[in-house]
């Protein structure tokens, strides 16, 4: 078997963790594969570490069987550009704080390796949406768990995004921006701009607007297999794309649709992880808050 790990730079007080994660993977007799800046922070840090292989892109990731991404949601969604259309099970271990899409708790790691190599788990597949231009703006990484979002930058005045359904004209937002995201975006960027929350096998995409103009522009649920394409305008000829966190300046003349990628995201979650008890557990829900101190 061979096992992955990516993580972004980390406080030291985490090396322990990381020592006992390689330890119980290499113990286990199992190949092992870091994340370039990984490795190199271990590499300072440790007296020694054992023998791995070095990835820095999804072209130079070994096939694996499983791959930990150690961190937040923001850690994981790095993972799952290294993974892309490889099929590599992904497996989240929260250190960061909400934790939507990590969402095993550093402390269950022991607990969670044991149930991993037994093969006590699920794959839980999630939709990718794919970003196509006319120029490659996110030099081939064009594609997000998340969202896609077109934004003004800094303090010009709203933009239009003239938005478009299978070629047919849904909407001109006068607003600051558009996202359109996936059901596992449902509770990210889009939640905290109105949107709706929704479960994951829902194959849908939702289309909210940011700061809207028109206070009667409301977020929309369309099928995701369906193109949804967009042509902008505004008084500044330049704004920002992002696709999950990786933001770019382009121009008006760049010409962009989003659809259904042709591959998914496999995350693999334990007994008990599912989606509704976390959103019970991230969101506080069924919890009377009001006479807490």
């Amino acid at each position: 078997m061979k096992i992955g790990i990516h993580s972004r730079t980390f406080e030291e007080d985490k090396l322990v963790f990381f020592k006992s994660i390689i330890n119980e993977i290499v113990n286990r007799g199992f190949e092992l594969s870091l994340s370039k800046d990984l490795s190199k922070f271990l590499r300072q840090k440790l007296d020694e570490i054992p023998k791995h292989h070095v990835f820095n892109s999804s072209q130079e990731l070994q096939p694996s069987d499983l791959i930990f991404s150690v961190g937040g949601d923001g850690t994981l969604l790095e993972t799952v550009l290294y993974v892309k259309e490889k099929n590599i099970p992904i497996i989240g271990v929260n250190t960061g704080r909400l934790g939507f899409l990590a969402t095993i708790s550093n402390d269950k790691i022991k607990e969670a390796m044991d149930s991993i190599f037994i093969g006590n788990y699920t794959i839980d597949s999630r939709t990718l949406l794919k970003l196509e231009t006319n120029e490659d703006v996110f030099a081939g990484n064009n594609v997000g768990l998340n969202e896609f979002t077109i934004l003004k930058r800094d303090t010009s005045s709203m933009i239009i995004v003239h938005t478009y359904i299978d070629g047919e004209y849904l909407n001109s937002y006068w607003a600051d921006g558009l996202i359109v995201a996936t059901p596992t975006g449902s509770t990210g960027y889009s939640l905290s701009v109105g949107g709706p929350v929704v479960v994951p096998q829902s194959n849908n995409f939702i289309i909210s607007p940011v700061s809207p103009h028109n206070l009667n522009v409301r977020p929309l649920i369309v099928s995701d297999d369906c193109t949804i394409s967009f042509e902008i305008e505004g008084r500044s000829k330049n704004f920002l794309i992002s696709l999950d966190s990786r933001s770019r300046k382009v121009n008006e003349s760049i010409k962009m649709a989003v659809r259904k990628s042709d591959f998914k995201a496999n995350l693999l979650k334990l007994k008990g992880d599912n989606f509704l008890n976390t959103l019970r557990k991230k969101l506080h829900w069924g919890l009377d808050l009001r006479n807490r101190n």
